[in-house]
């Protein structure tokens, strides 16, 4: 199966420039149903579903292609490759932030320009770095995904989003989580939070876009503050907005600074 096949790849828009954006965990190619749209007129605009998640074949997961998330990144490449992009634009929400991050570095040729909304390199906290969450919270969340994922992404989600005045984003997201098979769920969350990219930063050529969040529990301004320092020629944006999942809670914001930053 192609890799276009594979992951439920999708293409809308102008024959131009292609402008691809990636999903994060526990989401689909639907989270940007509110963004991606703005971009027809003036790129070739492209969504997929990472392996397992939305309609994308679950068959095709590999528990050790995807420990880490590499795995995920190669993916990226694939489908790059197989759409013949030079010179795309990839947006990465949450951990597709890094995911794309990597698939930059291993062909720079096929994405020259990042978009990252809401990365962290790195979640676990250390001696020299502050990434929100000790190893024990890491651990705590790892097993309590895997007893019981229908009651962590009922607790979990809302506190991801955010914004509680927008409850129904929070429920969208937890919906979300607990369609995806638990043993791919819990192999993407452990590829996720325990990964460690920070000297991946430093690799990064990509013209690049840094859009944050205030109140993010999960990837707050301190570390999208640091992506920016470790990425040379970086652009960081502090939006107008809350929590995780700005491209649900606050997409004209996130519109409005990609369009300012590829424009």
């Amino acid at each position: 199966m192609s890799a276009v096949a594979r992951h439920n790849v999708k293409t809308t828009g102008s024959d131009a420039r292609a402008m691809v954006f990636a999903h994060g965990f526990g989401c689909d190619q639907s989270m940007w149903r509110h963004v991606a749209p703005h971009f027809e007129g003036n790129f070739n605009v492209i969504t997929f579903d990472h392996i397992g998640a939305g309609g994308s074949d679950a068959g095709g997961y590999d528990p050790a292609k995807y420990d880490t998330l590499n795995g995920y990144a190669s993916d990226v490449v694939e489908i790059g490759e197989e759409l013949n992009i030079r010179d795309g634009i990839l947006v990465g929400h949450s951990v597709s932030a890094m995911i794309g991050a990597l698939a930059h570095v291993e062909r720079p040729d096929v994405f020259s320009t990042l978009v990252m909304v809401g990365p962290s390199p790195r979640y676990i906290d250390d001696t020299s770095y502050k990434g929100g969450f000790t190893v024990d919270d890491i651990t705590d969340l790892l097993a309590s995904l895997e007893e019981n994922p229908l009651a962590w992404s009922a607790s979990m989600a809302p506190m991801i989003v955010g914004n509680p005045d927008q409850p129904e984003h929070g429920q969208e997201l937890a919906d979300s989580i607990c369609k995806l098979d638990p043993v791919i769920a819990n192999g993407f969350a452990r590829a996720t939070f325990t990964s460690d990219n920070r000297e991946d930063l430093c690799k990064i050529s990509a013209r690049t876009l840094i859009l944050q969040c205030r109140d993010d529990i999960i990837a707050s301004e301190h570390v999208g503050r640091y992506v920016h320092g470790k990425i040379p020629g970086s652009k960081f944006v502090l939006l107008d907005a809350t929590g995780h999942c700005p491209n649900l809670t606050a997409p004209k914001e996130v519109v409005s600074a990609i369009r300012d930053f590829v424009s």
